[in-house]
């Protein structure tokens, strides 16, 4: 079943539950489906490209939530929160860093990279293979930490 059939059926659900974060995590989801469908010149987005959508979603979500935590409005950054775990549920299960830093130093390995100068040649195969299974950030800061 397709992402946008699947938000569809949560959709539903949530609204006969009545659960408006739930429900205003999904409408963000299929707006978010349609513009990138119209943006594109390709009518049908690859999953590559729905995982990407979804981590954009969840990363302004949680971006928003830190603002809102340190302005001291827990109100606001609650629901933020609450619907990036929503959007969440349609993501692969996250790596640990463990096995990112795992997959980092095969990478290291098969580049042959050595130092800081070789970090986007590692980063550019880093987040190819773990598109959508781990965050950019904790990616780049392994890599970081890998190289220094």
């Amino acid at each position: 079943m397709s992402l946008q059939s699947n938000v569809m059926e949560e959709m539903k659900t949530a609204m006969r539950a009545k659960d408006t974060v739930s429900l205003e995590a999904l409408r963000a989801i299929k707006s978010a489906l349609l513009l990138a469908r119209t943006e594109s010149s390709s009518k049908e987005l690859t999953e590559a490209d729905e995982l990407k959508l979804l981590q954009k979603l969840v990363k302004q979500r949680k971006d928003s939530a830190a603002i809102y935590s340190e302005q001291g409005r827990e109100d606001l950054a609650e629901p933020e929160l609450a619907q990036a775990a929503v959007i969440e549920k349609f993501l692969p299960e996250q790596m640990s860093e463990e096995e990112i830093a795992g997959v980092i130093e095969k990478i290291i390995a098969e580049t042959g990279a050595e130092g800081m100068k070789d970090m986007g040649k590692v980063m550019g195969l880093a987040t190819g293979r773990l598109a959508g299974k781990a965050d950019g950030k904790v990616i780049s800061s392994i890599v970081k930490q890998k190289l220094a």
